[in-house]
């Protein structure tokens, strides 16, 4: 018999994507966590949002949780098919109306105090160290929507300076987006890791730690962060509670795709 009364990291996350998903929401999800998250959202928390796929499948509710954004799980419940053009259309629709619905996930390798996050490369770019896939779609998406960067909370990854910026953040801070060209009214608004929330300052649009969890404190997050960050707004978010770990474990990962158990002996 499982114990739901003990979760992991990994579900605290999911938990923590879907607590800040907002009701009639606009969900640009990949797979991982963000769409284990999305889907409990949509199943429990939220259920008005709508999540949407780059491949131009609108208002998924999959039974099974899909393996990649190609997979037919997703078609099964969705309420539109579009080719993946009409997605990008839709993505620009809402940005060229300033229509603020849409919420986007993206991840990456490093990030720095403002958001700025490299999926690109490790050192120099003409000679790095370690070579990544790079932005597909997170450009794009980082541009032109409010996003919420999936990280793991370590010193290597929460950088004062990153190697490439891939995806912008709020660039250099106060204005730095709109000296690059770029829209001001989006930017990231969160980072989700496995040892809290961190949010951005409305002036000065560095992160502090918003949230931190039951089994992390905010000495923790600073000491697993490469830059000085403000806890002193840190507040206590509570864990999932039985209903939402047997959901994430029963109905939408039953096979342990994204969220590994440990093993019971």
């Amino acid at each position: 018999m499982s114990d739901y009364k003990n979760y992991t990291k990994q579900e605290m996350q999911a938990y923590a994507i879907a607590k800040n998903i907002k009701e009639n929401q606009i969900v640009i999800v990949g797979t991982g966590l963000p769409l284990i998250g999305a889907s409990l959202a949509k199943r429990v928390v939220c259920p008005s949002c709508h999540p949407i796929v780059e491949s131009g499948l609108m208002d998924c509710a999959p039974v099974e949780v899909p393996r990649s954004v190609g997979d037919n799980r997703f078609m099964a419940h969705c309420a539109v098919q579009w080719p993946n053009i009409r997605f990008i259309g839709f993505e620009a629709n809402e940005w060229l109306h300033d229509v603020d619905r849409l919420i986007a996930f993206i991840g990456g390798a490093q990030i720095d105090p403002f958001g700025n996050v490299n999926s690109t490369c490790i050192g120099n770019y003409h000679n790095p160290k370690t070579r990544f896939t790079g932005s597909g779609g997170a450009n794009g998406i980082a541009t032109y929507c409010n996003t919420v960067i999936m990280m793991q909370h370590q010193k290597r990854r929460f950088m004062d300076h990153i190697d490439y910026v891939t995806s912008c953040g709020w660039m250099d801070g106060p204005g730095g987006r709109e000296k690059a060209g770029l829209p001001g009214n989006r930017g990231p608004q969160m980072v989700v890791t496995d040892l809290g929330i961190m949010k951005f300052d409305d002036k000065t649009k560095r992160m502090y730690l918003a949230y931190y969890y039951p089994f992390s404190t905010p000495e923790m997050v600073q000491e697993n962060t490469g830059f000085e960050v403000d806890v002193s707004r840190a507040q206590l978010m509570e864990g999932p509670n039985e209903e939402i770990i047997r959901v994430i474990r029963e109905e939408i990962d039953p096979g342990q795709a994204f969220i590994k158990l440990p093993k019971t002996k």
